[in-house]
């Protein structure tokens, strides 16, 4: 039996979401030194743009990894529809617990695309640019055991700069 070629096809999408960086885990204090400017209690908006690469067998018959109308449906269904235009603490259920960073909001975005995918296994890469000079890059799992985190001293790796800064 031949092997096939494996090729990646990524398209991207952007969309206009506000939020407010804020865990409910630390005090008011302690939420304005971690995020800074990106804690104001009114929140910041961003235009993001997130870049989701499926990758995979080209299939002989249709020539194609996945049909890209079908990666723009799961798109829309993933991201547009429950993310655009939205306050994504106010607005979106997962938010409610969890900070949304945008090392959050890839996971988040991630884990949609998942249930609406009739292919989830060719799901390679979620890409969201923030801003134009911060990137995040979610390919899916963890490497970190959470005992193991939390043994590290790496949740405690506080900085002064937020995640949206410059």
């Amino acid at each position: 039996m031949a092997s096939l070629p494996i090729v990646s096809i990524t398209r991207r999408e952007t969309f206009s979401s506000c939020h407010r960086l804020h865990s409910y885990f630390l005090s008011d204090e302690e939420n304005k030194k971690l995020y800074g400017k990106c804690n104001n209690p009114n929140g910041h908006g961003h235009n993001y743009v997130v870049l989701v690469t499926v990758k995979g067998p080209v299939d002989p018959q249709t020539g194609m990894v996945m049909n890209v109308h079908d990666l723009k449906q799961y798109m829309q269904q993933a991201i547009m529809d429950p993310l655009d235009h939205k306050n994504l603490d106010e607005d979106v259920p997962y938010f409610k617990t969890v900070v949304s960073t945008t090392e959050n909001l890839a996971i988040l975005i991630w884990d949609k695309l998942q249930k609406v995918m009739d292919k989830p296994n060719l799901l390679h890469e979620v890409k969201i640019l923030e801003t134009e000079k911060n990137h995040v890059v979610y390919r899916g799992g963890s490497t970190y055991q959470k005992r193991k985190f939390y043994s590290s001293g790496l949740q405690s790796n506080h900085h002064d700069v937020s995640s949206d800064s410059d």
